[in-house]
């Protein structure tokens, strides 16, 4: 156990790289900062420009769901054809993801959220000159999509996990719930502005909201606390290795003590349940997100409150990110993420119910299942690969994790799409989901990161300390 976490104290990682090297040394071989600690920790900052990030970023991608319906009525598309827009988008994310990793590593997230700023900002403005599902695709879909993922849950998932150990996940979720702020705050006003003044005028204002807020801030970002001086979780140098083996002990040394470069991550069983299980939770996310809107319509709910509904599936969706994910900082990764996806699953059997039963309560519980359980898988998906996979190429595995997270929220609008155009409802689609929910709770509890690290007081199912993982 000692001798696995030397090797580990020795080789350090990105995600939290160089926290855990000897006692008077940084990542790079230069010399530490020799000053007392600041009494405010950068890693807050960047969790508040994370924050703010998200509640931008997030909600004018989900504002596709809201430009839906008007774009469908003005244009006469195809429903499946006009969806695979915002599916097109995630495609292309996919194909970039493991390039953006790799930038992540190299040039740090300054260059990756601000690259992501301006796509989203000039596909935006683009949008505003739409006449064919070719221009539709390359604005909304491509630019605003593909920008959109370089900026919120698989970019910031690359390095906040390396400010924080012992809070990991109640940093993370802090820096999401952002999502949930932006969402109750914007969607309903952009879908005032849709219906006031056409969805053009709302592209035009969430341009500019991106132009002058999120490009600004992410000069301020930086990679890991070492880059001003501190330390994970504003610890000082001498305190922090004992704080690593307090709160992330290592349960199989040998596993933490090699060095995981991207091809070796690929040839482990874990790697591929990890995707299995993101890609499964991802096709649910965003099947429901891109058409929910466009269903609570169609069995009666009018446009007014189907807008109201997704803003506050994001609104509850903050305390359960936030209690959630501090809880999976206690009890362990895999609860919390099936308790998330239990979520999903419980949100698409209300769905269906609502179809025979258009209650408003049972709406209700349809937006507390998705929004404050649901949610809450956003707070430990970082966390789950850094607690596997910690090390100097975690953004470039991270990356090549992400195109199953976007390939998942490519497929659910697509597939959501072409299975309600054959059948007439959204039924099948539904269901569909619904098993894949359940699928991605056994896939997350098979990658098994109890068995590398425990976290807080939670104890590996099997083997112990010393007993290590296949690979």
């Amino acid at each position: 156990m000692e001798a696995g976490l030397s090797e580990m104290e020795r080789r350090g990682g990105a995600a939290v790289e160089g926290a855990t090297q000897h006692e008077g040394s940084v990542p790079g071989g230069s010399e530490p900062v020799h000053h007392s600690v600041p009494r405010l920790y950068y890693g807050w900052i960047i969790i508040a420009i994370a924050f703010c990030t998200m509640a931008l970023s997030v909600t004018a991608r989900t504002a596709f769901s809201l430009f839906l319906p008007p774009l469908l009525e003005e244009f006469a598309w195809d429903r499946a054809d006009t969806a695979g827009a915002f599916s097109f988008g995630f495609l292309c994310s996919a194909l970039m993801s493991p390039l953006a990793g790799r930038v992540m590593d190299r040039r740090g997230p300054r260059v990756v959220i601000a690259g992501g700023a301006l796509m989203m900002t000039a596909g935006l403005l683009l949008a505003t000159r739409v006449s064919s599902l070719v221009e539709l695709y390359l604005s909304l879909g491509l630019l605003v999509g593909a920008g959109a993922n370089l900026m919120s849950y698989s970019a910031q998932s690359q390095y906040l996990p390396n400010w924080f150990v012992r809070q990991r996940g109640l940093a993370i979720s802090l820096a999401f719930s952002g999502v949930g702020v932006g969402a109750i705050t914007l969607l309903p006003w952009l879908q005032t502005v849709i219906v006031e003044s056409g969805w053009r005028e709302a592209c035009l204002w969430l341009a500019a909201m991106l132009g002058f807020t999120i490009i600004p801030l992410s000069a301020f970002v930086r990679r890991r606390p070492q880059d001003v001086g501190q330390w994970p979780d504003g610890d000082a140098p001498g305190e922090h290795a004992g704080a690593v083996r307090r709160s992330a002990a290592v349960v199989d040394p040998q596993w933490v003590a090699r060095t995981w470069t991207l091809a070796a991550a690929v040839r482990t069983a874990r790697f591929w349940w990890i995707c299995l299980g993101f890609f499964s939770a991802l096709v649910a996310w965003y099947a429901v997100q891109v058409h929910q809107t466009r269903y609570l319509t169609e069995i009666g709910f009018t446009p007014s409150e189907a807008a109201w509904a997704l803003g506050l599936v994001s609104v509850v969706g903050i305390p359960g990110q936030i209690l959630l994910g501090a809880w999976s900082d206690r009890v362990g990764r895999e609860i919390v993420w099936a308790i998330g996806c239990a979520g999903f699953a419980i949100c698409y059997g209300c769905l269906l119910a609502l179809e025979h039963a258009p209650w408003h309560s049972l709406l209700v519980v349809m937006v507390v299942a998705q929004g404050f359980l649901g949610y809450s898988l956003t707070s430990v998906m970082g966390a789950i690969v850094a607690e596997i996979f910690e090390g100097p190429h975690f953004a470039a595995i991270f990356g090549l994790i992400n195109v199953a997270i976007l390939g998942g929220g490519a497929f659910g609008p697509w597939v959501a799409g072409v299975l309600h155009d054959a059948s007439g409802n959204y039924r099948a689609a539904f269901w569909l989901c619904l098993l894949l929910s359940l699928v991605s709770a056994f896939a997350i509890y098979k990658a098994a990161p109890r068995q590398i690290r425990r976290v807080g007081r939670f104890r590996p199912a099997t083997g112990g300390p010393g007993s290590p993982s296949s690979i």
